[in-house]
């Protein structure tokens, strides 16, 4: 390069290194964040009462004290990247409080992802990545299949505390959008009487839905090594069964994060298994799908950043993708659906409803 033209060759390397740097040390945020969780820090603070200045912090953290300057640096980061925030106490001293983002990781609440979070930061998930040239490479249906030699699903079949940890973490997730899906936007249940939640775990979801809806009967339909985990006390019926072979009958299927774990080829299967168990639009049968559409034209960066981020999750853990409207279309056109509408109304997820 040539440095001669007033520093401007110079300011334009520095600039780009700073920009793999970024990318290069993105990984730190996250496993911080793992971190603050493991350590119960946002629990701390929402029980202090008021902000909570760095030694009140160390001494009721589980650390010995020589560690206070290091939890002041962990702590500095978390403050940088949103997850606390700084304001003076009673006594005029500074001291940590909670935002929006760290509530969302309080442990005593329903709405808490710290499960979301730990299990996708789980160490044998996070050592997927490694493998993602070598799959690039060799093939493979998945990067998880190169690494392991198992697809994700046969992994949690032979691991429970894994499988726990994923239906922990997926029973989060629908505990946190299903209060808002059913609140807000309940319009799409109105009408129906039954429904099959498929892929639907614990029940977590179909739960929520039938406290909203008294009226409708709802069903869980997953794999029999996932049903066979629900305590007994949970009022729902649950099936044990496989989506590409057959779902039970009721006036709407429910797919909830379902169709992402999944190739286009095998979306179609499942949604064809799906149009068999409803009824005709004009008696009420809906297939209502939970996703993601992939949109790189919206005005948040940040917004689009993660979608495709999660396309490359689904991409290495499970050989999925996350689709734009246009994919979708073509996979429900292949299905049979004559008709849908998508409802853009969950933050990086739509409500999508498809008519046969």
């Amino acid at each position: 390069m040539d440095f001669a033209k007033g520093g401007r060759d110079a300011h334009e390397l520095l600039k780009a290194q700073a920009h793999v740097w970024y990318h290069m040390f993105n990984y730190i945020s996250s496993m911080s964040l793992k971190c603050a969780v493991e350590l119960g820090i946002p629990d701390i603070i929402l029980n202090h009462g008021q902000p909570m200045t760095l030694s009140e912090l160390a001494e009721a953290l589980p650390v010995p004290p020589a560690k206070t300057a290091h939890v002041h640096r962990l702590m500095r980061l978390m403050v940088h990247l949103g997850f606390f925030a700084l304001q003076k106490n009673e006594h005029g001293k500074e001291g940590y409080v909670l935002t929006p983002s760290s509530k969302l990781l309080l442990n005593e609440s329903r709405m808490s992802l710290s499960p979301f979070l730990l299990m996708l930061l789980d160490p044998v998930l996070e050592s997927q990545w490694h493998f993602l040239s070598r799959w690039f490479k060799e093939g493979g249906v998945s990067v998880m299949e190169t690494a392991t030699g198992m697809r994700l699903w046969e992994y949690m079949a032979q691991n429970p505390e894994t499988s726990n940890r994923f239906n922990e973490a997926m029973a989060s997730d629908s505990r946190f959008l299903m209060e808002i899906l059913v609140s807000e936007y309940g319009g799409v249940f109105h009408g129906l009487g039954s429904l099959v939640d498929v892929g639907g775990g614990t029940g977590e979801t179909a739960m929520t839905i039938a406290r909203a809806f008294p009226q409708i009967k709802c069903t869980v339909l997953d794999l029999p090594h996932v049903v066979a985990t629900v305590p007994k006390t949970v009022d729902l019926d649950f099936v044990g069964g496989d989506m590409f072979e057959s779902i039970p009958m009721a006036d709407a299927v429910f797919l909830k994060w379902i169709l992402h774990d999944w190739s286009d080829e095998d979306c179609v299967r499942i949604l064809r298994r799906c149009k068999e168990a409803i009824p005709s639009k004009e008696e009420g049968g809906k297939v209502i799908v939970v996703d993601m559409v992939v949109d790189t034209t919206q005005a948040d960066p940040k917004s689009t950043e993660a979608q495709l981020y999660f396309d490359l999750l689904v991409m290495v853990h499970l050989g999925g993708k996350e689709r734009d409207e246009h994919e979708w279309c073509k996979i429900f056109m292949d299905a049979g659906f004559n008709q849908y509408k998508i409802k853009p109304v969950l933050g990086l997820r739509s409500v999508i409803e498809l008519y046969p």
